[in-house]
């Protein structure tokens, strides 16, 4: 059993890192005795399972994203949707669009199908479909990758 102060503690130090509610995270503490590590792991794993139960509903907003490499001759613009203009604005999900276009410059996939299977650039240790499904999870809306482009003269 996890000591209670040293349990609140961690609460809400995850709770700033993730951004997840504090009972999630509590019970993820509880079922890990206190372990950080794999508290991370049991949210991380809880979040994949309900992206996956949205991935069905339907995405009517969200932001088209661009980037231009300081050089001027590369660029990318990726079309990232979601359910609600609520989640479309939220400095998040924005930041989000910027990751793609950054991936999409620096390891130019084929279509989108591809873009997910890659590993992240700036943390190989996930996908980007895992850095999709993470945010799913986080806003509880379903967020998908839809059309990409890159250029380069």
């Amino acid at each position: 059993m996890i000591e209670q102060t040293k349990l609140i503690e961690l609460v809400k130090k995850m709770r700033v890192e993730l951004g997840l509610g504090m009972m999630e995270i509590k019970a993820a503490l509880e079922e890990a005795e206190g372990d950080e590590i794999k508290a991370k792991q049991i949210l991380k794993d809880k979040g994949i399972k309900k992206a996956e139960t949205k991935k069905e509903r339907e995405t009517h907003q969200g932001r088209v994203a661009t980037y231009t490499h300081a050089t001027g001759k590369v660029g990318a613009m990726v079309e990232l949707m979601c359910e609600t203009d609520f989640v479309a604005k939220n400095d998040e999900f924005v930041n989000l669009g910027k990751e793609l276009c950054l991936q999409v410059v620096a390891m130019d996939p084929k279509d989108t199908k591809e873009l997910l299977k890659q590993e992240y650039i700036k943390d190989a240790s996930k996908t980007i479909d895992v850095l999709v499904k993470e945010l799913v999870a986080k806003f509880g809306e379903n967020i998908k990758v839809g059309r990409i482009q890159r250029f380069e003269i």
